[in-house]
């Protein structure tokens, strides 16, 4: 029935087809290296970092190009709202689950190095799943060009706009509005930043009343805060 979590799992599996055949169609050399962590060869130029930073931006530039297309009514600001949300970690994650970029990164996994962090371990992480499928939609680029690869990353990434359409929310306002309805107010910390100046990710989290109620990662402070608006609004029943 539409709407029902069946439903909703083959239109995802429908939107990345396109996406999935081109990775399948990936040299094996470059579909090796968007699936190899830093820890699991012992050059870091090797791993799927410098393809993940590509496909970071063919990603941004390619959901752009859709919303601008999509939505001609909608101003910049709102735009960019979307665009931040359709690409987000949290969106890389659910459609790299629907192209099985947590089973492909399983499968080349290396048996034989001692310090190399098992793939189930980096599966657990925030990062590992959403980079390794912005390395994959790099290589990607590099193997067939934007054009094509652009058309395949909107079609995949097309569910996610649409959510983040309908989604507009500003977390921290909304946080901020349930808190104020407590006699309670939130800070933000920043906890982490990873990444070369070029390409920084930030962690942060939340603060309420001493205690953090919410975690969140992103490319900017701003984008990190509102994953851990995010979050905290989920605990705290907002």
């Amino acid at each position: 029935m539409p709407g029902s979590p069946a439903a909703d799992d083959a239109a995802g599996h429908e939107a990345v087809a396109t996406l999935a055949g081109l990775i399948e169609g990936l040299p094996e050399d470059l579909r090796r290296e968007a699936l190899t962590h830093s820890s699991w060869t012992e050059r870091r130029v090797d791993s799927f970092e410098r393809l993940a930073f590509l496909g970071d931006s063919v990603l941004g530039l390619s959901v752009a190009g859709a919303l601008y297309e999509r939505f001609p009514g909608v101003a910049a600001g709102g735009l960019t709202k979307i665009h931040n949300q359709a690409v987000s970690g949290v969106s890389c994650a659910a459609v790299g689950r629907l192209l099985g970029v947590p089973e492909m990164l399983r499968a080349n996994e290396p048996e034989e190095m001692t310090a190399a962090i098992p793939a189930e371990v980096l599966l657990d992480g925030e990062r590992p799943l959403p980079e390794a499928t912005e390395a994959l939609i790099g290589a990607c680029h590099v193997a067939f060009g934007f054009e094509r690869t652009a058309g395949a990353v909107a079609a995949a990434f097309a569910p996610r706009i649409e959510l983040a359409s309908e989604t507009r929310i500003d977390f921290k306002s909304a946080l901020q509005e349930l808190l104020a309805r407590r006699g309670a107010r939130v800070s933000y910390e920043v906890t982490d930043a990873t990444g070369p100046p070029h390409r920084r990710t930030f962690a942060v989290a939340a603060i309420v009343d001493s205690e953090q109620v919410g975690t969140g990662e992103g490319r900017s402070k701003k984008a990190a805060e509102q994953v851990a608006a995010e979050q905290a609004l989920r605990a705290l029943g907002g």
